[in-house]
C-alpha cells in the first residue's frame, strides 16, 4: 500500500517510482529549438500515460500519476527556470517525492549523438552541458539516469557556433522531429520497466 508523506511545504505528496525531468527553455522563443527538445519528449510521454495538466509547483509545470491501470507511478517535470537552472526545480521536485537520484531521468539534447539517435545513460560526466550541470548541483548526485537525444552537431567548436546551433530550430522536417520525439519517449518507457524490474529482481532476493 502506497503511503502518502508530506513535502517541505507541509502538503501531502502521493509517491512516485521516478521523476522524469525534461530540459528545455520556457517560452515561445525557445519553442521547437534543439535544446528543448527534453520538454518536447515530455510532453509526449504526459499525452501518451493520459496525465493529469501540468500544474505550477517546484518552479516548473509538473503532473504526475500512474503509467497505466496498475502500472507505476511517475512524475513528469519541466522546468520554468531556463536549462542552465534546472537544477533549483528539479532538487526540490526529487526531495519532495522522496526519491534517490538513480529514480530521476533526464530527458536532454546531445549534441555529440547524430541527429536521429537515442542513446540512454545511468550516471557519468556532464559533457558541458548546462541542463545537466544544473541537475548536478540540484540533486547533489551524477547518479541520475539520461535519455540522450540526438540533434547533432555543427560543423564547427567555436562555442557561439554551437550556442546557435542548439538555439536554432531543426533543419530535419518535421516529421523526422517528431519521430525523433516518440523514439525517445519509447526508451523512457523501456528505461523506467527496467527500473521496476530490477527493483522486484531485489525485492525477491530479499525475501
Amino acid at each position: 500500500m502506497r503511503l502518502f508523506r508530506r513535502s517541505a511545504a507541509g502538503r501531502a505528496v502521493e509517491p512516485v517510482d521516478a521523476l522524469l525531468v525534461g530540459l528545455g527553455n520556457p517560452g515561445p522563443r525557445y519553442a521547437g529549438t534543439r535544446h528543448n527538445v527534453g520538454f518536447e519528449v515530455a510532453g509526449e510521454l504526459i499525452e501518451r500515460w493520459e496525465l493529469a495538466k501540468p500544474k505550477k509547483r517546484f518552479g516548473g509545470l509538473i503532473s504526475s500519476g500512474p503509467i497505466g491501470p496498475g502500472g507505476p507511478r511517475v512524475a513528469v517535470l519541466l522546468p520554468q527556470t531556463f536549462m542552465n537552472e534546472s537544477g533549483r526545480a528539479a532538487g526540490p521536485a526529487r526531495g519532495s517525492f522522496g526519491l534517490p537520484p538513480e529514480r530521476v531521468i533526464a530527458l536532454h539534447d546531445e549534441i555529440d549523438i547524430p541527429f536521429g539517435e537515442v542513446r540512454v545513460k545511468e550516471g557519468g560526466g556532464v559533457a558541458g552541458h548546462n541542463g545537466l550541470k544544473s541537475l548536478e548541483q540540484g540533486l547533489g548526485s551524477r547518479d541520475f539516469r539520461r535519455v540522450r537525444i540526438g540533434v547533432g552537431r555543427p560543423d564547427s567548436t567555436d562555442p557561439e557556433t554551437v550556442s546557435r546551433w542548439v538555439l536554432g530550430r531543426f533543419n530535419e522536417g518535421r516529421e523526422r522531429v517528431r519521430e525523433l520525439i516518440e523514439v525517445a519517449a519509447s526508451e523512457s518507457e523501456r528505461l523506467i520497466e527496467g527500473l521496476e524490474e530490477t527493483e522486484k529482481e531485489e525485492e525477491e532476493e530479499e525475501a
